[in-house]
């Protein structure tokens, strides 16, 4: 799915427990399209899921991906999602492959063509058996969205740029794409975001807005969360990139606290994303 008008800006919706009120944020930061975090699993199908179609329906805001999120995930520090996040896991995976699955199915009954997830650390050795085993996992997955008539994005930043479009290579799915996120490569300790933008170009489907300062030990500890404009990842440059390499999708704000600062902290990354955007 494509905006109408180039990197058109939205942001990150969560599904609480009132959707309408959900839907009502992404309209009070002036904004009317936004991705969805991973659905509660009681909306997943049903009267629930009906609720919540009908109020985006009613509420005129486009949803452009829905992610998908797994119980037991953990990113309380960097060894423990290397231990818990995504389809790394073996003990959780096929569970996770068939949640993937049902919020698959859960973008198709809302017409959304884009599914995004975490996948979790990819190892670097291409020789190692887990390598192969999660290939093997990411194949099927798009091979399921495909049918669905989806994309399946990864989100970055839980490896370095060269590894991830290594892996994409590997997969040999046309419908595998990525979901940029800036500020991920520079928490997560991954390298410099605007260099592995241009290295991911060609699989760019869709691009997160977020801004953090590096650790000081990259890769062993987080870096830091901030306000569009106040990181390290530089949004001049991060849009001056886009446009370079011809992105013509959504940028969507991602601002990971919540309540009041949260809305000012949006509201702020929007008027600056204009300023950028033109």
């Amino acid at each position: 799915m494509k905006p109408e008008k180039p990197m058109e800006i939205g942001i990150m919706l969560g599904v609480g427990d009132d959707p309408a009120e959900s839907l009502e944020k992404v309209k009070a930061v002036g904004v009317t399209n936004a991705q969805m975090g991973c659905p509660p699993e009681e909306y997943l199908g049903g009267t629930r899921f009906e609720e919540l179609r009908d109020a985006i329906r009613e509420s005129g805001i486009t949803i452009t991906t829905v992610f998908c999120g797994f119980a037991g995930e953990s990113y309380a520090d960097i060894p423990t999602v290397q231990r818990t996040v995504g389809y790394v896991p073996a003990d959780t995976r096929e569970e996770r492959v068939q949640k993937t699955f049902a919020v698959s199915e859960f973008a198709k009954g809302l017409g959304v063509d884009a599914v995004a997830a975490h996948i979790g650390f990819v190892p670097e050795d291409t020789k190692d058996p887990a390598y192969k085993e999660i290939l093997a996992t990411i194949q099927r997955i798009a091979d399921y969205c495909a049918v669905n008539g989806q994309v399946f994005s990864l989100e970055t930043g839980q490896e370095p740029a060269e590894t991830l479009l290594g892996f994409l290579k590997d997969l040999k799915r046309a419908n595998v794409r990525v979901n940029f996120d800036p500020a991920n490569m520079i928490l997560y300790g991954c390298g410099e975001p605007i260099e592995a933008l241009g290295v991911l170009k060609d699989y760019i489907a869709s691009v997160h807005a977020k801004d953090g300062k590096w650790s000081d030990k990259p890769g062993v500890t987080w870096g830091v969360e901030t306000p569009l404009g106040e990181g390290d990842v530089g949004m001049d440059r991060f849009v001056a990139k886009l446009k370079e390499i011809g992105y013509d999708g959504y940028i969507t704000i991602e601002r990971e606290i919540s309540g009041d600062k949260q809305i000012e902290d949006i509201r702020g990354g929007v008027a600056l994303l204009r300023s950028l955007v033109g």
